[in-house]
């Protein structure tokens, strides 16, 4: 594991000090296949003020065999037109992955067989073949960037200053396909009730989403006691020295994994990496995202044409309904509230204005920060945020949670982990053409009676039961 102290922009960051200049490229995942999917967790985190940033300090010889080489500043690097070239996880295999985003920054190397930090460059790198270099610089920016607008900030002050009656305009860097408009500007309410329920479970027995996120979420961690954490469940998982672990300030999402120029890289946003939190979010995007993407790589359906051949279905909804029960695994309350209230809130934000999206969450959430979070996911891709509009790619969490509950019975966790990014409904015909020899089974998923046991749990805390998720889902 390489371990990266520095900060990157919401969405989009200076480029990495040591990477040479390159176009970023590809709207992530538009294809028939998979779709654009973000990969990362499911809840905004708390969008901190400049104040409470700036008190983010690494602690002094808190590790002493933990050091950050002289050479490099622990602030923001000077940006540059520079962009460094990343590449989000995606069916395909490493070589064929498809997104591209700007969020690097400079890299501190990890601990070696002798206990010293080791460059980055040390780390396998990922091959692309010039077929795809190629393809690169004819794509335009991947769906993480082009979504995000460049007033972001300024229209928030503005919306903050108004007493929250303004209704933001946002621009964007450059246009946003109209493919992807039109694939995400519909929301459904199918799971409405489903989501309403879970999130009044959540108030029923905290109060607030305030008192819920301090009473199960615990302390926001210092940097030093993030990397101690991410660096024992590397070990858990053997995936020492295999992925580059990036720290933001700014990201939109809890967490993200991507490829960064080449090389497997997590990037975690230190606003929302909470005490008890925090392996629910490495359970998410290593022990699923990861494992589930390296062992696609040893498929013959890896790339779009095995896909195409085997007539698979997308990976989604399956791919982030389980990433985001492994999310809650384990906690003694692990209620679905991210992703219960991200799809409320795309629903309601397909019928009303960014001013009346953010006035109607107030009943389920007090902080506005959290709340501008929640608005901002829902309505990104808009300009004139006075219309009714959303971006409905967030609800695809609970719909993939409640299929997964739906089926949990009959699923082979086992087998729909090692075939990699693959739908629960497609394991049966896939494990006869498997390449299995080398695949990887998360550690928490290892004892599946207790896997299976803690699913149980999740349905009872979530209020939902097989009776209600037959009726939704019928077969």
């Amino acid at each position: 594991m390489v371990l990266d102290s520095g900060t990157q922009a919401y969405e989009q960051a200076p480029p990495s000090l040591s990477v040479s200049p390159a176009t970023v490229s590809g709207v992530g995942k538009i294809s028939k296949q998979n779709g654009p999917r973000l990969y990362s967790s499911t809840r905004p985190p708390l969008s901190a003020p400049s104040s409470r940033k700036s008190s983010l300090v690494v602690p002094v010889n808190s590790r002493p065999s933990v050091s950050q080489p002289s050479g490099l500043a622990s602030s923001r690097p000077k940006v540059t037109s520079s962009k460094s070239e990343i590449r989000r996880f995606s069916s395909t295999s490493l070589s064929h992955g498809r997104i591209r985003r700007s969020e690097s920054t400079c890299s501190v190397g990890g601990y070696s067989s002798k206990g010293y930090l080791r460059a980055a460059s040390s780390l396998p790198h990922i091959a692309k073949s010039k077929a795809e270099e190629a393809r690169a610089i004819s794509k335009s920016p991947c769906l993480l960037v082009a979504l995000r607008p460049n007033n972001l900030e300024q229209e928030r002050d503005r919306f903050f200053q108004s007493r929250y009656t303004y209704n933001p305009q946002f621009e964007y860097e450059e246009p946003i396909p109209a493919a992807v408009l039109e694939k995400y500007n519909e929301a459904s309410d199918k799971f409405i009730p489903q989501a309403v329920r879970i999130i009044e479970a959540v108030l029923e027995k905290y109060g607030t989403y305030e008192q819920f996120e301090a009473s199960t979420g615990g302390q926001l961690l210092t940097k030093c006691q993030i990397w101690s954490i991410v660096r024992k469940y590397m070990q858990k998982e053997g995936c020492s020295g295999e992925v580059v672990v990036q720290l933001s300030e700014d990201l939109l999402s809890q967490a993200v994994m991507m490829v960064e120029n080449s090389r497997p890289t997590l990037a975690i946003n230190l606003t929302g990496a909470r005490q008890y939190w925090l392996e629910g979010m490495l359970r998410h995007e290593i022990g699923t995202h990861y494992l589930r993407f390296i062992n696609n790589t040893q498929q013959p359906w890896s790339t779009s044409d095995g896909r195409r051949q085997y007539g698979l279905r997308p990976a989604n909804p399956t791919e982030e309904g389980l990433a985001s029960l492994h999310s809650v695994l384990f906690r003694k309350q692990p209620f679905l509230w991210r992703a219960a209230l991200l799809y409320y809130t795309i629903q309601r934000a397909a019928l009303m204005s960014f001013r009346q999206l953010f006035q109607d969450l107030a009943q389920y959430v007090q902080d506005t920060s959290v709340r501008w979070e929640y608005c901002v996911r829902a309505k990104r891709g808009q300009t004139d945020t006075s219309k009714p509009g959303c971006f409905s790619k967030d609800q695809v969490y609970l719909d993939g949670i409640l299929h997964i509950l739906r089926h949990r019975q009959s699923i082979d966790f086992h087998m729909l982990t090692a075939l990699g990014k693959v739908s629960y409904e497609d394991v049966n015909q896939l494990q006869a053409h498997g390449k299995l020899e080398k695949t990887r089974i998360p550690h928490f998923m290892q004892d599946l009676t207790r896997y299976h046991q803690q699913l149980e749990h999740i349905i009872t805390t979530n209020r939902l039961d097989d009776v209600q998720l037959d009726n939704l889902l019928p077969d």
